[in-house]
């Protein structure tokens, strides 16, 4: 399927909001204390989703196991964007296949579109990015880029018993709008338009 990739996101002045899913133990010591703590295990791969209903979508609005809680995190505009100076698509859609193989080997930041999704879980006709991350470049963003950790799970329960009757309303959602990603290296290489 064809559809624009494009950064959608609740942004603001200098920090854009992204979105995980985690087991309690790990959301409750990162809200508590606006970090990740001893309970996360940085040497696994983490991907952050910038698109609230696709986070909606992949863990089941929360219900799936070890992703029952919905974490925001708001990092700096200029974190987010030295990310995706570094990602290498996680598939080979812009480069030959050994420049790609040798790119993606070398990286520790990944991107990945996949459909962005509607309340209803329906495929949209845009792409919702996903960006990996592990090793050196987990531990920059979660140290140094990240500003403030709001634990979105109370609201999450609530709206998705409103989505189960029919009354949830796109109003009633994070804000999201186009993010400006100007770079044209980054939109070359993570395929954007």
């Amino acid at each position: 399927m064809k559809y624009t990739k494009e950064v959608f996101a609740e942004y603001h002045k200098n920090t854009i909001r992204v979105y995980q899913a985690y087991c309690q133990e790990i959301a409750e010591e990162a809200v508590r204390l606006q970090k990740f703590g001893e309970y996360y295990n940085f040497s696994r791969m983490t991907w952050i989703k910038p698109s609230f209903l696709w986070m909606m979508y992949r863990s089941a609005w929360g219900t799936k196991k070890n992703q029952e809680f919905i974490l925001a995190l708001e990092i700096k505009q200029e974190s987010f964007l030295n990310l995706l100076s570094q990602a290498v698509l996680t598939a080979p859609e812009t480069l030959p296949g050994q420049d790609w193989e040798k790119q993606f080997s070398e990286t520790e930041v990944y991107c990945q579109w996949d459909p962005d999704r509607s309340i209803t879980g329906t495929a949209l006709q845009r792409g919702a990015i996903q960006i990996g991350i592990k090793g050196q470049a987990i531990k920059e963003i979660f140290q140094n880029g990240i500003v403030r950790i709001e634990d979105m799970t109370p609201q999450v329960r609530k709206w998705n018993q409103l989505r189960k009757n029919n009354r949830l309303k796109a109003k009633d959602l994070p804000s999201e709008k186009l993010f400006p990603v100007e770079d044209k290296k980054i939109r070359k290489n993570l395929n954007m338009g």
